[in-house]
């Protein structure tokens, strides 16, 4: 009785607290399965951002309800940022669940499922609904567990929790708390770890990342704690590729802006949330930015990196959004060519202050101003990535791709995904693809043996 499954909402970070979890079930006893149906304990770690990703952990929920109905030992958990948000009121609506686990209390979930199994077996009374959304000191230090003897190319790495900022969309302050820093010493120590075990690019995760050590590390040199964290990760032997998200333009000063130009393992990519091109819309989110500043620091970035990729995130149909303030939006983000972009529908979420704005916005117009963007987007990024057709990139090889035998799939340096044909010792090696087709999310390539040197060449030949 000890098989888990465990399903995933939402942004990254969740990504990594599931795979923290999972090892720690791992070091605990546990089988974490890739199948619902055979396991003994689901647990879903749930987003609480939009309301959407709340609606199918629901729903996920209630029907996992009617096989617990049916076998009674069947342990069915909710974690994460939905249990933090709505708290205790959720057991009204899901009255089935066995646990419901705040966002700093991942570590716990071994031992609460512990007291469940030892009920089975006849040792101790089953426990009623274990509920644990509290804070908890040190929690940031508890995110570094990874599954041992599976290599991963490409890994993520916690660096923070928490969020400052209080932007008036957005939820998270409410579901991760204020900000909490992990050391630089643990940090780097996990990453050496993963790099031994074969991992070649990292990226570094906070809700804002680039707040790292804020009021609490020292600023050296003009230099700020997370670009000091950026230097020590950039140190590591072995490690080839280095990103990091989410940031937020507040933090981009001259010294992150300069570490694209002198950190070489730092990949030369950029998710940078805009949300609003019109001044006055940034204002009612509380986004302390201007539409100049983004922009002077989209230029800053291109002058020291000129090849460098940018993301961003958008939302339309914030509260009082006029037609101006969108065109707004739309001249900007037209005017910058953001390589990708996800571009969302505003969603009122209760207990953030957008919610008190209401929400007076048509669904019809949002969805308009959202295909307006959506064709922008795709238009720009078919170019951008038609460009390179007859380039030779860079590609870190990730694993299989997820169509046709014997293709692979790997990033370049400004993280598009590429498709090339390849051997399965190429996995975890960087080797020079000649693109030859683009859509627009996607390259496609072949292996290119010209112009390399000769390890390289020993490498492909392999």
């Amino acid at each position: 009785m000890n098989r888990v499954y465990i399903k995933t909402y939402g942004c990254q970070m969740n990504e990594r607290d599931s795979e923290a979890v999972a090892a720690q079930l791992r070091g605990r006893g546990y089988t974490i399965v890739a199948d619902e149906q055979s396991a003994d304990v689901v647990l879903l770690n749930t987003c609480a951002v939009r309301d959407q990703a709340e609606q199918k952990a629901i729903g996920k929920t209630g029907h996992l309800a009617k096989r617990k109905r049916k076998d009674p030992n069947f342990i069915i958990g909710v974690m994460g940022c939905m249990a933090q948000n709505r708290g205790e009121d959720l057991l009204e609506r899901l009255p089935d669940l066995d646990l419901l686990v705040g966002t700093q209390k991942f570590h716990r979930v071994p031992e609460m499922l512990d007291r469940f199994i030892a009920s089975q077996k006849g040792i101790g009374p089953r426990p009623s609904t274990i509920v644990d959304l509290g804070e908890e000191s040190g929690s940031e230090e508890t995110i570094r567990e990874h599954t041992e003897g599976e290599r991963k190319v490409s890994s993520f790495v916690s660096i923070m929790q928490g969020c400052n900022m209080h932007c008036t969309f957005c939820i998270v302050p409410k579901t991760r708390g204020a900000e909490r820093y992990r050391s630089m010493d643990s940090i780097c120590e996990e990453i050496e770890e993963l790099v031994a075990a074969g991992t070649r690019e990292v990226t570094l995760l906070g809700q804002i990342v680039n707040s790292y050590g804020m009021r609490q590390i020292p600023y050296r040199s003009g230099i700020s704690p997370f670009v000091q964290l950026l230097e020590r990760v950039n140190a590591i032997p072995e490690l080839e590729r280095i990103r990091f998200t989410s940031p937020h333009p507040r933090g981009f000063q001259k010294d992150l802006v300069e570490a694209y130009g002198r950190l070489e393992k730092l990949m030369p990519y950029v998710h940078l949330p805009l949300q609003s091109g019109s001044d006055e819309m940034l204002k009612r989110m509380r986004r302390p930015y201007s539409r100049r500043r983004f922009s002077e620091i989209v230029s800053q970035l291109r002058e020291v990196c000129p090849d460098i990729c940018l993301s961003t995130d958008i939302i339309v149909g914030f509260p009082g959004e006029t037609h101006e303030e969108f065109e707004d939006t739309r001249s900007l983000f037209e005017e910058i060519r953001f390589d990708m972009a996800f571009i969302f529908k505003y969603s009122e979420r209760s207990g953030t202050k957008a919610a008190e704005m209401g929400d007076d916005i048509p669904a019809e117009e949002k969805e308009s101003r959202n295909q307006v963007l959506l064709e922008i987007l795709g238009r720009t990024s078919l170019e951008k990535n038609s460009a390179l057709v007859g380039s030779v990139q860079k590609v870190l090889l990730e694993g299989p791709a997820r169509k046709g035998e014997g293709m692979f799939m790997g990033r370049n340096p400004g993280n598009r995904k590429v498709i090339v044909p390849a051997s399965p010792r190429l996995v975890g090696e960087i080797v020079p693809v000649r693109i030859t087709k683009a859509t627009v999310t996607t390259l496609s390539g072949e292996l290119c043996l010209t112009g390399i040197d000769e390890s390289e060449s020993a490498v492909l030949s392999h």
